[in-house]
């Protein structure tokens, strides 16, 4: 069975469930030196190549990646692989922190610049800490989609009235909210109850899942392996320590899915996420190898039963936290 391209949202964009968020590209640089590794040229490449390979039709990243490197090294590997503008996906995100919404059409050629020869396909607020509402960014985000510089809206960690009100502002100049980015898994399913997850159903805007792998505590690495805990950015670590012990619940169910299965705790755990909600939620793992990607493209090709998505559902419901 092929990949099930979806819509995004209410835009003419059609993207595999699961997409690649290439924030590891960025490793080594800047803030994310003691995130993540540095990811040598041709193992970019690699990960690229496959994950087009296997279906994965579009690719996530933001100008707050070191500065846009994650973007340059992206459109870098998609040209390695020899991939055609118009047959790739290209999310990036505008940076608010302490910045105006006018600031949006200031540095829109970077991005261009950054991610050439490949155009903007979704241009997204990667949070909602500006120093402007979320009316007038939506105002200069239309500006952008008007002179063709980009194709369509999204946003990312905004809450249920924001996305309201986004949308609206959206829908009065005539163009819908493609997106909403928010962190979305197993162990985090906060957006179902605070009245997101029903508001970007009502408004026919999808859910993009980062963190999909809750920081790779759902492939069950750190469960089995502690000595791999140990050698993780401390960063990382503390927060990783803290769910261990209390996620060991769904861990467990994980793994006993994965067998009967025969794929990976990673797999289940993805096929439940772009398939429990229909296909209200797509989900962008990354990758920092190409064992990742082909985990990604296997859970594209799971399909659980009602019975192991409903098991995973409840025991994932028990969990509290760290």
């Amino acid at each position: 069975m092929g990949v099930q391209y979806r819509k995004l949202g209410n835009s003419d964009l059609k993207v595999s469930p699961i997409g690649l968020g290439v924030m590891q590209f960025a490793g080594g640089r800047g803030a994310f030196q003691t995130m993540f590794p540095s990811i040598p040229e041709k193992e970019r490449d690699q990960i690229i190549q496959r994950a087009l390979e296997g279906g994965i039709n579009w690719f996530d990243t933001a100008e707050l990646y070191s500065g846009g490197q994650s973007e340059k090294y992206l459109a870098a590997s998609l040209q390695a692989a020899g991939a055609d503008d118009s047959r790739v996906v290209i999310a990036t995100k505008w940076s608010p922190f302490l910045r105006f919404a006018t600031n949006i059409r200031k540095t829109i050629n970077i991005r261009l610049n950054n991610l050439k020869p490949y155009q903007i396909d979704l241009y997204q607020i990667h949070n909602p800490w500006s120093f402007s509402s979320p009316e007038k960014e939506m105002e200069m985000m239309a500006e952008l989609v008007r002179a063709g510089k980009i194709h369509s809206v999204g946003v990312s960690n905004f809450n249920a009235d924001q996305m309201y009100r986004a949308h609206q502002a959206l829908t009065d100049l005539g163009l819908p909210l493609a997106s909403n980015q928010v962190n979305y898994n197993l162990l985090n399913r906060e957006i179902e109850s605070n009245g997101l997850l029903d508001a970007a159903r009502e408004l026919g805007v999808t859910i993009i899942a980062w963190s999909p792998l809750a920081s790779g505590l759902l492939t069950g690495k750190f469960h089995k392996n502690p000595e791999i805990l140990a050698r993780t950015p401390p960063v990382r670590r503390r927060r990783l320590e803290n769910q261990l012990e209390s996620s060991q619940p769904v861990i467990q169910v994980l793994d006993d899915i994965a067998q009967k299965y025969g794929t990976e705790p990673a797999q289940v755990a993805l096929s439940w996420l772009i398939n429990n909600q229909g296909d209200l939620v797509v989900a962008i793992p990354g990758a920092s190898r190409v064992g990742h990607v082909e985990e990604s493209i296997g859970a594209m090709n799971l399909q659980l039963s009602e019975k192991d998505l409903k098991r995973l559902d409840e025991v994932s419901r028990k969990y509290k936290g760290g």
